[in-house]
């Protein structure tokens, strides 16, 4: 806004001088809005929460001599990811000196590994729901860090389910090992890491790997 101020001085002789106007322009509305846009700034900032993904990564040992942890080849799910959003997953382990185990190809639709996680993690998927629907329903009140704590807890609780490594060779994009480790989300696993793929892996994906076992070499 303007406010605009008339002045008037006469000349000599009785001649009127011509007007001059000045302009003062009014900050108030613009103070006001100044106000109004911090609030709106300070109120989204607070309920925009960062959001983080975890990563389970194995811990580098000090001793290399030192055994890695035994994992129960019953209970793990290895997921390989290459090059041209390519899936594909086995169970058990890769030994070159044992009969190599079948090479499923897959995709991360809902039907594809997202079904297979879920037939394994069935049990713990089933009660993570029932609980978290109990709470959505109000038949149980709890805060969401206590919700969250439950949730670990029965994820830790069944000792059959699945151990999921996922692995990734260097044709892979970055946008796939995101989409498989949402899917780990999803299904509720608990026990998942990414770890280095094998070259008898590498070979299984390639088509190169051997059909039968290495046999034994003798000196």
């Amino acid at each position: 806004m303007a406010e605009i101020i008339q002045e008037e001085a006469k000349q000599k002789g009785g001649k009127k001088k011509a007007k001059k106007f000045s302009t003062r322009i009014d900050m108030t509305p613009m103070v006001d809005l100044m106000c109004l846009l911090i609030t709106f700034f300070m109120l989204t900032t607070a309920f925009s929460k960062p959001k983080a993904m975890d990563i389970a990564m194995p811990e580098k040992k000090d001793d290399p001599t030192e055994k890695a942890p035994e994992i129960s080849a019953d209970r793990t799910i290895n997921i390989l990811i290459t090059g041209n959003d390519q899936l594909y997953y086995y169970f058990g382990v890769a030994d070159p000196n044992k009969p190599l185990p079948q090479l499923i190809k897959t995709d991360y639709s809902k039907d594809g590994i997202r079904k297979i996680l879920l037939q394994r993690n069935k049990t713990v998927f089933k009660a993570v729901y029932d609980l978290r629907e109990k709470v959505k329903t109000g038949e149980l009140v709890m805060a969401d860090s206590t919700l969250e704590n439950k949730t670990k807890e029965l994820k830790k609780s069944d000792k059959s389910a699945p151990i999921v490594l996922i692995k990734a060779d260097d044709k892979a994009k970055y946008k796939n090992l995101v989409d498989i480790i949402d899917e780990m989300a999803i299904t509720t696993i608990a026990n998942y890491a990414i770890v280095d793929i094998s070259p008898i892996e590498i070979q299984m994906l390639n088509g190169t790997a051997p059909a039968t076992p290495a046999a034994p070499v003798t000196q």
